[in-house]
């Protein structure tokens, strides 16, 4: 099962009788799946059914689902004469009728008029009929969903693996400059000590005991490790299956912690510039990896 990504759309259809039930999901990233439905009044009943459904194939997420029914309702309708009450109707009429010497017909259309002689029921739907249809369209809705989510989830993998090319690449020109950095900083320690005490001759010992203090300073090597041993989990998480969003996210606060670590070691201006260039990019990866399921 590939990468899904949490943001989707998908829409199914299930007809018969003359009646079509017409499924809408959208789903957009949150940490957790957050599931809402909204049903005609009459099918409550299959909500945890569906609910259900939704959670087969989201596992976070918000997941807005929408069910409606159109078409012929004939068949829920029932219509009842009330005899008693039209009899009662044209009796009053014809005692009007003879006491105002009025010769009108009583016709059927007259009775037919007055309330509650024709009287409408409208049944109530039978969900257990129906259910087969109900879940065959909430079904292609999220097929369709998952389509769209797997698709975006493609692209995104593909983004965020050219992401860490090149925060791979920025990593190794920061590596090859660590050793003529700490050159570079001898170096300088050797001119300010030689300005400081003139004359007077250095102490080889010492000078070296300095330049470790430097060097351990500045030494980033285990950031480096861990940076790249990151980014091997990364690139085996962008080709697993399943949630792994959340682990995504986890692993970019990783490599923020190693490079900030970098950074408060390497007082290096080009470098710093380089440092800025590792965060950036990992915060534009960030930011992909929480849409991620």
């Amino acid at each position: 099962m590939a990468l899904k990504s949490m943001t989707g759309y998908g829409r199914g259809e299930a007809t018969t009788d003359g009646r079509t039930w017409i499924v809408e999901v959208r789903s957009v990233n949150n940490r957790f799946l957050d599931a809402k439905m909204k049903l005609p009044r009459d099918y409550t009943g299959v909500e945890d059914r569906i609910r259900k459904m939704v959670a087969d194939f989201h596992q976070r997420g918000r997941v807005d689902l929408l069910l409606s029914v159109t078409g012929d309702f004939s068949d829920l309708v029932d219509v009842h004469i009330n005899t008693g009450l039209a009899r009662t109707y044209k009796t009053s009429l014809e005692n009007l009728a003879s006491q105002l010497k009025l010769e009108d017909p009583i016709t059927l259309t007259m009775l037919a008029g007055f309330p509650d002689v024709i009287v409408r029921e409208q049944k109530r739907e039978d969900i257990e009929t129906v259910l087969p249809f109900i879940v065959e369209a909430v079904t292609a809705a999220l097929d369709t969903c998952n389509e769209m989510r797997t698709l975006e989830a493609a692209a995104l993998v593909q983004d965020l693996s050219e992401r860490l090319v090149a925060f791979s690449a920025v990593l190794d020109e920061v590596e090859k400059k660590i050793p003529d950095l700490l050159e570079k900083r001898e170096l300088g320690l050797n001119d300010r000590l030689e300005k400081l005490l003139g004359s007077v001759a250095l102490d080889p010992l010492r000078l070296a005991q300095e330049v470790a203090v430097i060097a351990d300073k500045t030494d980033v090597t285990e950031e480096l490790v861990r940076l790249r041993s990151h980014i091997v989990q990364f690139e085996g998480m962008l080709q697993a299956s399943g949630a792994v969003g959340r682990k995504l996210d986890f692993l970019i606060q990783e490599f923020l912690r190693e490079v900030n670590t970098m950074a408060s070691k390497i007082n290096d201006a080009e470098i710093a510039h380089m440092m800025v260039d590792l965060k950036s990019e990992l915060e534009k990866m960030r930011e992909q990896v929480q849409n991620i399921e």
